[in-house]
């Protein structure tokens, strides 16, 4: 049954039909989905003047996630205000509170020991006031979203700041703090300065080791981090549709580092595929509907407040930092930058997986590139993630699945094991080292640099150690380097050397977008 979270496209669509007569122009996708859930359009459309980036809108949302961490002031305020149940659908994720230390099990075991009190009252607050409740490692926020609750044109709340991850479902998610999930729960209408709209355009192919995280490493090198402050970062052109779901999940994810309030794309048939994938396709059928009455889709001639062209076919694969996810570094002269700094030229962690890239269409890539090297010879430089002094040459390659689902089917299809058998060790399913939970024993105040598929790189935002640069990169450019264990290596030009003392180099990655057995419940 997916009626709580199919979005009620015929309310929204007559809804949208009184914005038309008010406004009178035609608009974007990201005003339709934001308008459409206006509770009074009149009241806050009408009378003339601009509105993007000048009104204060009303708004309804649909559903609110929140993360453990968050929750617990948001649920003592919910709780505050005296009703049996949240007004709106409403999820809770511990995801924020699992420690990597040792590896999946025992650090799983282990965090759920010593957060009992929290996980305990969490666990009673959903059940009081029919909250769904997703225990600790079931997953990510972001991902559990993307897999089971985001929709085409929904508007949804979350106590994250890398909520916009659901807009790869061609979406508004948007993330806010406790009080704001809380007028949604409530069914108290939810303000926001209406945003302005960026549009950005793409067109071409991504090829060989380009990815959309090279895409969304490539913009916030344009736009800055402060280029999307108050503005909807809305993607259109031929270049959306070559895109996966999770591939513009990825992208959509990363937008909260230039400051935009949210991203979003059209509905697609990748979309499409996703939804019916994972087990949602009357959800799937209702957006069809929903796009036939233009929808889910802009309208010809909108206009955007600023426009970015991009090219697909001219990417090539981007490193980000340190210190900032905006100092974007192309890989052919990512070398040159880190001898022209004065840097070590040495690896030491490479982290996959995240909330921004551990779909199963990124880990089968990264496991097309373990298979490679597996069949040389060779063996990710690798130690144990607490590792004693003289073994500090090594460098730990660590994997983060987004799910249980995402786990549980990488493990099936085999991706798991070739993974270990170069070396990975996997972690939790939970945000572990991208958010700091990341017992590091190892560099504690020294200077040196890792390799990450994550979304943010602030000082000592990883370890605790302000010393440690993040680099941020693609799950593929993040293995590959954890073979070679130095930052100048570049795997589209260079080789490395196989267990026969032969030159070896990699092939471009390959995957799939959804597994062909289904995933795994």
């Amino acid at each position: 049954d997916c009626t709580s979270i199919t979005p009620p496209y015929n309310d929204l669509v007559d809804n949208l039909a009184k914005v038309r007569k008010i406004l009178n122009r035609p608009l974007t996708l990201a005003e339709k989905i934001l308008y459409s859930h206006l509770c009074d359009p009149e009241q806050s459309l009408s009378g003339g003047g601009k509105i993007r980036g000048e009104r204060y809108l009303q708004l309804r949302p649909e559903r609110v996630a929140m993360q453990d961490a968050s929750a617990q002031m948001a649920l003592l305020q919910f709780m505050t205000c005296g009703l049996p149940t949240s007004a709106v659908p409403a999820s809770i994720h511990c995801d924020h509170l699992i420690q990597a230390l040792d590896g999946a099990e025992a650090d799983l075991k282990r965090s759920i020991a010593s957060n009992k009190e929290v996980f305990d009252f969490l666990e009673s607050a959903a059940k009081k006031y029919g909250i769904e409740f997703w225990r600790p490692g079931s997953g990510i926020i972001h991902q559990i979203v993307l897999e089971n609750y985001a929709a085409p044109g929904m508007l949804m709340l979350g106590t994250d700041s890398h909520t916009p991850n659901a807009g790869g479902l061609g979406m508004l998610a948007i993330g806010v703090g406790g009080a704001d999930a809380v007028d949604a729960m409530t069914g108290t209408p939810w303000e926001l300065k209406a945003p302005r709209v960026i549009g950005i355009h793409l067109k071409g192919q991504l090829s060989g080791w380009a990815t959309p995280k090279d895409l969304i490493l490539h913009i916030a090198g344009k736009l800055t981090v402060r280029g999307g402050t108050g503005a909807i970062l809305e993607y259109h052109g031929p270049g959306v549709h070559s895109q996966s779901c999770t591939g513009l999940a990825t992208i959509a994810n990363m937008g909260a580092e230039l400051g935009a309030t949210t991203s979003t794309f059209p509905y697609t048939e990748a979309m499409r595929n996703y939804l019916i994938a994972t087990g949602r396709a009357p959800v799937a059928r209702a957006a069809d509907e929903a796009k036939k009455k233009g929808f889910l889709e802009r309208d010809e001639g909108a206009e955007w407040d600023d426009l970015v062209e991009i090219d697909l076919s001219t990417l090539e694969p981007t490193i980000n930092g340190p210190f900032t996810p905006d100092l974007a570094t192309p890989l052919s002269k990512f070398g040159s930058f880190i001898k022209e700094q004065g840097w070590k030229d040495e690896l030491t962690a490479g982290l996959i997986g995240s909330c921004t890239n551990s779909s199963y269409e990124d880990m089968s890539r990264v496991t097309s590139l373990a298979k490679q090297a597996k069949a040389a010879g060779l063996k990710a430089k690798v130690g144990a993630l607490s590792h004693p002094i003289g073994m500090r040459s090594k460098v730990p390659f660590l994997c983060t699945p987004g799910s249980e689902q995402i786990r549980a089917t990488i493990e099936r299809d085999g991706f798991t094991e070739v993974l270990q058998d170069v070396g990975a060790v996997v972690l939790a399913n939970a945000c572990g080292p991208c958010i700091g939970q990341w017992k590091r024993e190892e560099y504690k105040g020294e200077e040196n640099a890792i390799l990450t598929s994550f979304n943010r790189n602030f000082k000592a935002r990883n370890d605790a150690n302000s010393k440690t640069m993040n680099f941020l990169s693609s799950p593929e450019i993040v293995t590959a380097m954890a073979f070679a264990g130095r930052l100048s290596f570049n795997p589209m030009t260079d080789s490395l050397t196989d267990a026969n003392g032969k030159p070896f180099k990699f092939e471009p990655p390959t995957g799939i977008q959804l597994p062909q057995n289904g995933f795994t419940s």
